[in-house]
């Protein structure tokens, strides 16, 4: 990925028509990553105190969030740097960040999903304890991209690399979501709001992972892609915004106004999954009465 990084910050000196257009794209380019910089820096650095503050022993999405938060810190910083000067360390480091953030996307969404579909298991396994060790495991897993690096292994092994870590989540990301609206019914111990928000995270988790890590898994897998410059920048400048995407999930997690926009948004699938349970309830009553 390092191609991605130069190419979008080189610049033409020739004095033609076509660098006047390169040079007023990189200028808006570079206008849109200081508007990112500015905005998720101390926006980011908020979002941490205040999902602190939600960890209790009976809450772990938080830990997953905060850890999503300073990953995308970790990035915001590189790109913050990069302004100032380029080396391998701020490269390496930056899409060490990235691969952090998708593989903590996919425990927020695991713990979601877990909350619908298997209640009670979730309610006496769930502990801080466990949510750190995969904590762990997830900042991890990104030198498996990383460490090759030092090695100069070849570009295109490297990018094959961070193609698959980055896209094997895309199936875990529908599971979820689908598995989350089928047994939404049968979720009786889940209050409706919360049941809301859930869904509501998942929704921003897919949406935000597709829109944004996507066209960077397509720019390292297809050649034409790569040399195709607008959607190369296009693509790095996803990954930039994906930190300033992230701090939706604090307002997904946070009981307040959210809930009556999701209350007028979700309101008629869960009236009617509501009342296909008490129809069902209904009919195992009379047939137990019988």
């Amino acid at each position: 990925m390092e191609d991605f990084y130069i190419n979008n910050t080189s610049t033409d000196t020739s004095c033609n028509c076509s660098s006047i257009n390169t040079n007023a794209s990189l200028d808006y380019f570079t206008v849109v990553q200081w508007i990112i910089i500015c905005a998720g820096l101390p926006l980011t650095l908020v979002a941490i105190v205040a999902v602190y503050s939600l960890v209790k022993n009976d809450h772990i999405a938080p830990v997953y969030i905060i850890n999503l938060l300073i990953s995308d810190l970790i990035q915001l910083c590189c790109v913050t740097a990069w302004k100032f000067v380029w080396n391998d360390i701020i490269y390496r480091t930056y899409f060490f960040g990235v691969l952090a953030s998708v593989g903590f996307m996919v425990c927020i969404s695991l713990e979601r999903y877990l909350v619908i579909t298997q209640p009670l298991w979730y309610r006496f396994r769930r502990n801080i304890k466990t949510s750190l060790i995969v904590c762990v495991v997830v900042w991890i897993l990104p030198l498996v991209y990383v460490l090759p690096l030092y090695f100069d292994v070849n570009f295109d092994i490297t990018e094959t690399i961070f193609a698959v870590f980055v896209l094997l989540p895309l199936p875990l990301f529908i599971f979820f979501l689908v598995g989350t609206l089928k047994a939404l019914s049968t979720a009786r111990s889940v209050p409706a709001d919360e049941k809301r928000r859930i869904v509501a995270i998942l929704i921003v988790v897919l949406l935000i992972y597709t829109l944004l890590f996507l066209p960077s898994v397509i720019w390292s897998l297809v050649e034409k892609a790569r040399n195709n410059r607008i959607f190369h920048s296009m693509a790095f400048l996803f990954l930039n915004i994906s930190p300033l995407a992230d701090l939706t999930m604090y307002v997904f997690i946070r009981k307040g106004a959210i809930d009556k926009l999701l209350a007028s948004m979700c309101g008629k699938m869960f009236n009617k999954q509501e009342k296909n349970s008490m129809s069902n309830d209904n009919m195992s009553a009379s047939c137990s009465e019988v």
